[in-house]
């Protein structure tokens, strides 16, 4: 449900002055989002239990709101990328307070701080460094489009480390994704800027 985010920044899009919503982007967000489905209903059908119905709620919210984000940060160019670490600041420590008021500390050991701290300088921290640079440099339907490679990324993961088996379903997702992110993206690799 989370993963709506991708299909929302294409659509979203259409809103933003001087962008064109192309049948291709759409046609391409929504075959990467079906390949995604694709991917996690390999194991068979979803259950939606109304008890998590919250969950579920909490789930959309995260996509209007990364969505939402996207969009709007592709907009502001003039403000600096470095601003990033300040929403990651404020992001932190409203985490902080939430893990305050709602959940049981557990203290990590030494190894997993370490981890947590390598993770949050390097790729996930950097993920969102690269990933506004690319929103105010780049084409925001396009990066929308291109985002679903991460589920597709992680299950080759999952299979090249952990063995996981590859069978119709990832096959079939896996074209549908790729072949998404080629049709939205069109000619946006062989021009210039």
């Amino acid at each position: 449900i989370n993963y709506l985010w991708p299909l929302l920044i294409v659509l979203f899009s259409a809103f933003l002055p001087g962008e064109r919503l192309a049948a291709r982007h759409v046609a391409g967000a929504f075959a990467g989002l079906a390949g995604t489905g694709l991917l996690v209903i390999r194991d068979g059908p979803l259950d939606v239990d109304p008890a998590y119905a919250l969950d579920f709620g909490a789930a959309v919210l995260s996509a209007l709101i990364w969505a939402g984000y996207s969009v709007a940060s592709s907009r502001l160019r003039s403000v600096p990328t470095e601003a990033v670490g300040g929403f990651c600041v404020g992001t932190a420590l409203l985490g902080l307070l939430a893990h305050l008021a709602l959940e049981t500390t557990v203290a990590p050991t030494a190894a997993q701080w370490t981890v947590v701290l390598l993770l949050g300088a390097g790729p996930v921290g950097g993920a969102f460094f690269l990933w506004d640079f690319g929103l105010k440099r780049g084409d925001v339907r396009t990066l929308g489009v291109l985002a679903y490679g991460a589920p597709l990324v992680s299950t080759l993961l999952l299979i090249v480390i952990m063995g996981a088996p590859v069978d119709r379903w990832t096959v079939a997702g896996g074209i549908l994704i790729v072949g998404g992110a080629a049709l939205a993206a069109g000619d946006l690799f062989g021009r210039s800027t």
